[in-house]
């Protein structure tokens, strides 16, 4: 066998050819994938029938401007499940390059090459996005036909509208390629993998590691810059074009990107503050060191929930500041059937985006779970010298909440940035009935507060639901076992 073939786990090197699919990390990217693929098919069905039902109504059939609306956001919103999935796969399959560090090592040292082992990940990677796609594709068109039947039975038939879209591949082709390209990009610490490693565990770099690299953090600041000026020009387009969402949409990528990339730098500072919130115990500052310790790690999971909080914020944001520039638009009042189909637009676009709120959701608790299982020696250490199974508990628990807690914070302040300069980019050059004259221009940010207090519950929730299998794992084992473990 080839050193290459056996780069899958030990336990499964002899068995089925894709037996690292059971390795713990594939079936939650797995799900990922099959729920952004799936997340596609819904949006492509769901705008489509939505732009149907649009162009049917006799008070705004005729409206172009509506029309670019409705298709720009089908673009950008599958764009937004593929960002996400790529984000929440990268990280997965980064943290899962971690435990596998000193298999890697010993891999190098009988001859094979990093690069042949990077290549086997990024393979890993397609096959799972492929799976996930065609998972997803087959569910989401089970879920669209559903609704359409559901909305056809309250709302009357809309008789033009047909589920064959040729759209709906889109998103399934793009999830396995995103995945695939995920993967990659997350193994590339495969290269930094030396052979002397292999008398080593599985290793996460400290905190004067990760800061130790200039070249990535010029990198993200450089994005940081020009995503934010982008996002100023979308704004300033928005104002004679609905097309300037496409170039806010650009600097909101490239600006999130920046921050997902110097994560290393700027959740350190913020974990240390949110820290202090829970006391001097033992436990709390273990769970602090421990959020602090390893700033990749803790940055890995706290991105997925800066990343779910800030979309769906955003659109909460989005939604109830494009009111206010139709409201402006208009002339101070909207016609009531037109406000109730917005309503409905509003509602249907807060389910779709949630959905990638729980993708980023199951990245937390499969990024957690994992990095519990990579540190049973240290576990079994800190039980062996006299933690208690609750205080491990405890433990585990003080440190998802570090990360949600801070991660909750930046979401809500970029999910207000970006949701407001999405609807100003979109609607600013709006012209509304009756006189189709005045266009919205600039309006304040419309925060609507019932949204946000339940995404914050919601986080809340997440964070104990995704704490609940780490627990049990930490306290599962002996302290013996744990520290025999390799």
């Amino acid at each position: 066998m080839s050193a290459v073939a056996t780069f899958v786990p030990e336990s499964t090197a002899t068995g089925p050819r894709f037996g690292w699919l059971r390795d713990r990390g594939m079936g939650a990217s797995i799900l990922v994938a099959a729920l952004s693929s799936g997340f596609g098919v819904v949006l492509v069905e769901a705008t489509a029938y939505i732009g149907v039902m649009l162009k049917s109504d006799p008070y705004i059939g005729d409206s172009g401007t509506l029309a670019v609306v409705v298709s720009i956001l089908t673009v950008l919103l599958i764009g937004v499940a593929l960002y996400v999935a790529a984000i929440v796969t990268a990280n997965t399959f980064s943290t899962i390059i971690a435990g596998r560090t000193r298999r890697i090592a010993l891999m190098r040292l009988i001859g094979a090459s990093a690069r042949s082992q990077r290549a086997e990940v990024a393979r890993q990677g397609l096959v799972v996005g492929v799976i996930g796609a065609v998972q997803g594709l087959i569910v989401g068109l089970l879920l669209a036909a559903s609704g359409v039947y559901i909305a056809d039975r309250f709302l009357g038939e809309v008789s033009e509208f047909t589920m064959t879209q040729p759209a709906i591949f889109i998103p399934a082709v793009g999830v396995a390629l995103t995945t695939w390209a995920a993967a990659w990009s997350g193994s590339r610490r495969v290269l930094a993998v030396t052979p002397l490693q292999a008398i080593g565990g599985s290793v996460e770099r400290s905190h004067e590691d990760a800061a130790a690299r200039p070249t990535r953090h010029v990198g993200a600041l450089l994005l940081l810059i020009s995503g934010a000026a982008l996002l100023v020009f979308g704004i300033l387009v928005g104002l004679s074009t609905p097309l300037g969402v496409v170039i806010a949409f650009l600097g909101g990528l490239l600006s999130f990107t920046g921050l997902s990339i110097g994560a290393v730098l700027v959740m350190p500072p913020l974990l240390r503050l949110v820290g202090q919130l829970f006391g001097r115990s033992a436990t709390a500052r273990l769970a602090a060191e421990n959020a602090l310790r390893y700033p990749e790690r803790s940055s890995r999971m706290a991105i997925g929930v800066v990343m779910g909080v800030t979309l769906v914020t955003m659109f909460a944001v989005a939604l109830e500041s494009v009111k206010v520039l139709l409201v402006k638009a208009a002339g101070g009042e909207l016609d009531p059937q037109f406000a109730v189909i917005m309503d409905s637009f509003a509602a249907v676009m807060m389910v779709l985006v949630g959905i990638s709120a729980v993708i980023a959701g199951v990245g937390l608790v499969n990024l957690l779970t994992i990095g519990v299982v990579q540190r049973r020696r240290e576990l079994g250490l800190l039980r062996a010298i006299g933690l208690s199974n609750r205080q491990v508990r405890q433990m585990i628990l003080l440190e998802a909440l570090h990360v949600t807690i801070t991660a909750t914070a930046t979401g809500l302040v970029l999910g207000v940035l970006y949701g407001w300069i999405a609807a100003q980019s979109l609607l600013g050059s709006v012209r509304m009935p009756p006189d189709f004259e005045a266009t919205a221009g600039l309006v304040a940010p419309a925060v609507p507060w019932v949204p946000i207090v339940v995404i914050v519950i919601a986080t809340v929730v997440l964070t104990l639901v995704a704490a609940a299998t780490p627990t049990r794992l930490a306290t599962r084992v002996a302290p013996v076992e744990a520290l025999a473990v390799d």
